[in-house]
């Protein structure tokens, strides 16, 4: 008994305050949401409060508003991810084939994540002025600048979602490109040469040795790239809290009506919204860990 504390002993003092502080801040504060959505509190008022089981749920998912949130959300998670992915490949591909000044290009696509969201949401705010013709700004400015004025538009302001939405993700695909980039570039670089050259032997294209060889050797970086963007587009608030303010119907998140719940200290509320999008991450995140750790195994 005393060897084996002398064995595992140590190794449990050391992780012993990282349990404690996950258990608290992360798994406690979970459990004390749920605790809360599942109650009437909501307002400011002290003192105990009545459980009404899901009532606040049943409540939210009747709700015009928390809908159309959603819906701008799953706009925003594909406009995001679509995006982010293009141009991340693409960069990685230009890359890979080993251009002069790699270095540079590499910190210049890498520089925008150095940045935090809502700097980067002051900027972008300007940049996409919804004003137009004499008082343009941003980019429509630059657009008559050029005499390409038909490239003006009202960016987040515009009646369509796809297209407000869109507008709402561009400046979060500027700024995670890299990512992907660096993701798909060290994939790349770790594929054995012997594939490329015994792939040219066989007569190959440049097309097929990238879409026979090297790319499905690139499905795990994909399936991770895929789920790190799906639960951050699910995150997004002080992008668009930033570029758009807090009080845009068009351009809500489930995460920014959650932050405007809570202004109104209508906790109970902000809990269910908090709870509903925890749900929605762990579906993108639970099979990405299975199968990582089925893959481990199977290795």
């Amino acid at each position: 008994m005393h060897g084996r504390i002398r064995t595992w002993g140590p190794g449990a003092l050391v992780l012993l305050p990282t349990v404690l502080l996950l258990g608290y801040f992360v798994y406690g504060l979970i459990a004390w949401s749920f605790n809360t959505s599942l109650t009437d509190r909501h307002t400011a008022r002290k003192g105990p409060a009545d459980y009404v089981g899901f009532e606040n749920y049943v409540n939210l998912f009747g709700e015009e508003r928390f809908l159309n949130s959603l819906k701008n959300l799953g706009v925003l998670t594909v406009a995001f991810i679509v995006g982010t992915l293009i141009f991340g490949v693409l960069w990685a591909l230009l890359l890979e084939k080993g251009v002069p000044g790699e270095s540079i290009f590499r910190s210049v696509f890498l520089f925008p994540m150095a940045i935090s969201m809502i700097a980067s949401g002051v900027v972008w705010a300007w940049l996409l002025n919804p004003s137009q013709g004499e008082d343009a700004r941003g980019l429509n400015r630059l657009f008559e600048t050029l005499h390409l004025g038909f490239l003006e538009n009202p960016w987040w302001t515009a009646g369509n979602r796809w297209t407000t939405m869109a507008s709402i993700a561009l400046p979060a695909v500027w700024q995670l490109s890299g990512y992907i980039m660096a993701l798909f570039l060290a994939g790349f670089r770790g594929i054995p040469g012997e594939l490329r050259e015994a792939a040219r032997v066989d007569g190959a294209s440049e097309f097929k040795l990238y879409r026979h060889v090297l790319f499905p050797q690139l499905s795990p970086i994909a399936l991770s790239a895929l789920i790190i963007l799906g639960h951050m587009s699910l995150k997004l608030f002080d992008l668009i809290y930033a570029i758009t303010g807090p009080n845009q119907f068009r351009t809500e998140v489930p995460a920014v009506y959650m932050w405007n719940t809570l202004l109104r200290s209508d906790q109970a509320k902000a809990a269910a919204i908090a709870i509903v999008m925890l749900a929605v991450v762990a579906v993108l995140v639970i099979p990405y860990v299975a199968y990582t750790v089925r893959q481990e195994a199977e290795e």
